[in-house]
């Protein structure tokens, strides 16, 4: 069996253009993926194209060989970019075999670890920046069953915050968790924003409310700062979604203070180098929650390493909040919360096809995108929208 050719479809929402591709093969078997990028979905459509001669004519029941072309034959470091362009053809080789072969992708992985994978809502608070929003919201996703939400309520915080903006941020988290009680795993999101002194007084302040943990409150390239915020932290750190490759992994753990670490499987290159990566979190009795803020491919793709990954904890999810269309972008198996939990996929591969007909219906556009430092982003509209 022999890759063919790879199409590549882009699907628009108000802050995201999903990126999809299909993988076809000369016996007609084809395989789906995903390489949905922030911002940047047209650069990472081209990397898939540029990387042809590294693909075409390959054997996709020899995905990691194809990796290793797509990065040593090619020869340069297109961070992200390179990894997500990689991740899209990679994820499709999985899903051709587990076709080829009758099983779900998590059979070819290791096998089933559990029965159901718990899951978290994110997405879920679009609206004003408010405790009283907060509080509202929060109170309708722990009504549709789920045990555990995330948010983030620093605004366009970025590096330090006023008084003002502090107090607010504080008040948002005190509100969600007086709406969810104190049985529902509350998770806080930094996006990055703050400086180690920042990072330090939030997770200080926030402490009372028993967050799960903090999620990256400091730059991802500065691993020195996340560390000592780790060390120092009253509160747990979890970190990961941007790293991309298991070097930096392996330079954060080495520290043995994040014990949550947040792979994504299209930034980090596909699943077999995601799956790794859980391994090496493993080896330092650290727990895993993949990152999924992407589209429904990627949770079909998150949810087959859930199946077969000892240290899985808990797997983020917005299908739920997003367009009400999304879950119309591809076909097969629903893959759905009930009581707080996915089932675990039973078809073939991944267990879903592009609705190509409906991907045409949301076009890109330039404007699909979530400037996280703006006043009113968390309202989830375009950035046309956010900046008019």
């Amino acid at each position: 069996m022999k890759i063919t050719d790879v199409e590549t479809f882009i699907a628009g929402n108000p802050w995201k253009n999903w990126l999809f591709t299909r993988v076809h093969t000369d016996e007609g078997v084809t395989g789906v993926g995903e390489g949905t990028v922030n911002f940047m979905a047209k650069t990472v459509e081209s990397a898939i194209h540029e990387l042809r001669p590294q693909w075409e004519g390959q054997d996709p029941f020899q995905p990691e060989r194809i990796v290793q072309r797509m990065y040593r034959d090619v020869y340069t470091d297109g961070g992200q970019i390179h990894k997500h362009a990689v991740a899209a053809i990679e994820v499709a080789c999985w899903d051709i075999m587990g076709k080829c072969l009758n099983k779900p992708v998590y059979q070819l992985l290791g096998g089933q670890m559990r029965d159901r994978i718990r899951a978290y809502a994110n997405g879920w608070y679009r609206g004003p920046r408010t405790p009283e929003n907060f509080h509202e919201k929060a109170k309708e996703v722990v009504g549709r069953g789920y045990t555990a939400l995330k948010f983030d309520p620093f605004g366009s915080a970025y590096q330090i915050t006023d008084l003002d903006d502090e107090a607010l941020a504080i008040d948002i988290i005190a509100a969600v968790r007086d709406a969810v009680g104190p049985g529902v795993d509350v998770l806080v999101e930094g996006h990055c924003r703050f400086s180690t002194s920042t990072a330090l007084k939030f997770a200080r302040k926030m402490e009372p409310f028993n967050p799960t943990w903090f999620e990256e409150p400091t730059p991802h390239h500065k691993i020195d700062a996340l560390v000592q915020v780790a060390r120092e932290s009253p509160v747990p750190i979890a970190t990961g979604e941007s790293l991309h490759t298991k070097y930096q992994f392996a330079e954060l753990l080495k520290h043995d203070v994040v014990h949550i670490l947040q792979p994504e499987p299209l930034a980090c290159g596909g699943l077999w180098s995601t799956r790794m990566i859980c391994d090496m979190v493993d080896a330092h009795y650290g727990v895993v929650a993949p990152h999924d803020a992407q589209g429904p491919v990627c949770t079909a793709i998150c949810l087959q390493l859930a199946a077969c990954t000892p240290n899985h904890f808990i797997q983020e999810t917005f299908d739920e909040f997003n367009v009400p269309w999304e879950r119309d972008l591809v076909t097969g198996e629903r893959y759905e919360v009930v009581d707080g939990y996915f089932g675990v996929p039973a078809s073939p591969g991944l267990g879903i096809d592009l609705n190509v007909d409906e991907i045409r219906r949301h076009p890109y556009s330039v404007n699909n995108h979530l400037p996280l430092f703006r006043d009113g982003w968390e309202r989830r509209v375009s950035q046309e929208e956010v900046t008019s």
